[in-house]
């Protein structure tokens, strides 16, 4: 007989982590949930109890497919074991609908889709180069693993809010390991899945291209680091482009076929919502709003504006509609894909010409994951979670946590909004306004750490020995 290799300290802590945070989850299946739930409940019935011709056409719910055909088939695969739960669930007629049964099913199945997730963490810990001298709390392995695991704002998304972005960030966390491990092809196929099953990924996507056609199709490079031109792998370029356009074939195909790309194409770009959410997303437009807000009350005051010429403030109203700027000029989508575009060129410019190797691609990604938060249109707070989370991965984390003033800052804020303002008078007249501040608020901080981070890759060097690759 064979014997089991017993686990070692790092294993053992890795698994023990991993059951302390799923015990967590457990103890949040009866938590409040938001109209998310909903959302993929509606999936659930429309994919399981309508032909594939209707489902992006269904529209008895608000909550309508809106997420890449590759998602909608995977609430179709969980709708067949949603049915041995409560088959009710899966009556699309019934709106809003929340049994014992159905709230089981739907958090146990992010619980569960999250072993993609643990999964991808081990992975990424197999590419940190590891100090043999340290104890188990001082290895790098053992931090990133408590960062990404427990990482409040996926647990709160996830598992209160309700998503699957565990599951998502998993397929993406392991693209990452397999491109620091030499498995490009892999890494290529995982991130056109990830992208299939939601189309958010779309802004980072330039940061994967730009470093497989640098990185992989071009096999060397001059002594000075420049491109060798002559090194250009077209088999590769040709098994790369296989491997994407065989995934969009699986995904849109069936919906090319039927003639229903637009349509499809229209539920997945809906950019009739509005520049912000709802609740403000800390970026460069929060920014934008509040000096708008400013020069319109300032321009009142001193009666260089007519305060009933000026556009009614749906910004802070609480709607997800598109509105209208006061004094600033209003900003469209076309204007938010320029910005975006343009704040990331530099990344890809910097990893074009001095790559860096797999490293250089993770802090790439990283500032394409945040040019698009910062300057995107209609982007969700949550969205930061795209740059926090394959940030962990990149020793650049401990440059941006240390900055303690900044920090401490967020405990006034929060005592200041949550039961100083309540007892004001302008509570019912500004119920927007603790919200507008933390927003704002936290907009400046992201906004430093986007210019710290972009710092440190155009002035990285192009050492590599801090990553292990395979």
């Amino acid at each position: 007989t064979v014997m089991a290799a017993p686990m070692t300290n790092d294993q053992s802590c890795f698994f023990a982590l991993a059951l302390g945070v799923s015990f967590l989850k457990c103890l949040l299946i009866n938590a409040y949930h938001s109209t998310d739930f909903e959302v993929h409940r509606n999936w659930l019935a429309l994919t399981h109890s309508l032909p594939v011709p209707q489902w992006y056409y269904e529209a008895t719910s608000e909550w309508t497919l809106d997420y890449p055909p590759l998602f909608a088939w995977f609430e179709y695969g969980l709708s067949h074991i949603a049915w041995f739960f409560d088959k009710e669930m899966l009556v699309v007629q019934n709106l809003n609908y929340a049994s014992p049964a159905t709230i089981l099913f739907q958090r146990l199945s992010v619980i569960v889709a999250d072993v993609v997730f643990f999964y991808a963490v081990k992975e990424c810990c197999k590419c940190l180069r590891e100090d043999k001298g340290k104890d188990l709390l001082g290895k790098p392995s053992f931090i990133l693993t408590v960062l990404l695991l427990w990482n409040f704002g996926l647990l709160i998304v996830d598992h209160i809010h309700f998503q699957y972005n565990g599951f998502l960030f998993g397929v993406l966390l392991l693209s990452i390991a397999r491109h620091f491990q030499n498995r490009h092809f892999e890494g290529a196929l995982l991130f056109s899945v990830l992208f299939n099953l939601k189309h958010i990924y779309l802004y980072i996507a330039p940061a994967y291209g730009i470093y497989l056609l640098r990185c992989f199709c071009f096999t060397q490079s001059n002594a000075d680091g420049s491109l060798q031109w002559r090194s250009f792998s077209v088999v590769r370029l040709v098994t790369l482009g296989t491997i994407v356009l065989s995934t969009f074939a699986v995904s849109f195909g069936p919906f090319i076929a039927l003639g229903q790309l637009p349509q499809v194409l229209s539920r997945l770009f809906p950019f009739k919502r509005g520049l912000c959410h709802a609740y403000w997303a800390p970026n460069i437009w929060a920014l934008y709003n509040i000096a708008d807000k400013a020069f319109s009350i300032l321009g009142v005051k001193f009666k260089l504006l007519d305060i009933n010429k000026l556009p009614k403030a749906s910004m802070t109203g609480g709607l997800v509609q598109e509105f209208q700027h006061s004094v600033l000029p209003s900003v469209s989508p076309l204007a938010t894909l320029v910005c975006t575009l343009l704040s990331i060129l530099p990344a890809l410019f910097r990893i074009w010409h001095r790559p860096n190797g797999a490293r250089g691609f993770l802090r790439c990604l990283v500032i394409c994951a945040l040019g698009s938060f910062m300057f995107g249109w209609h982007v969700h707070e949550k969205a930061i979670l795209m740059a926090i989370l394959p940030l962990r991965c990149s020793s650049d984390v401990f440059c941006i946590i240390t900055e303690s003033t900044y920090l401490l800052g967020l405990i006034p804020l929060e005592l200041i909004c949550e039961f100083v303002y309540p007892l004001t008078v302008w509570q019912k007249t500004f119920p927007f306004l603790p919200l507008m501040l933390t927003s704002v608020y936290c907009a400046l901080g992201v906004t430093y750490a986007f210019i710290r981070l972009y710092i440190s890759l155009l002035t990285c060097s192009d050492n590599t020995k801090k990553i292990k690759t395979q």
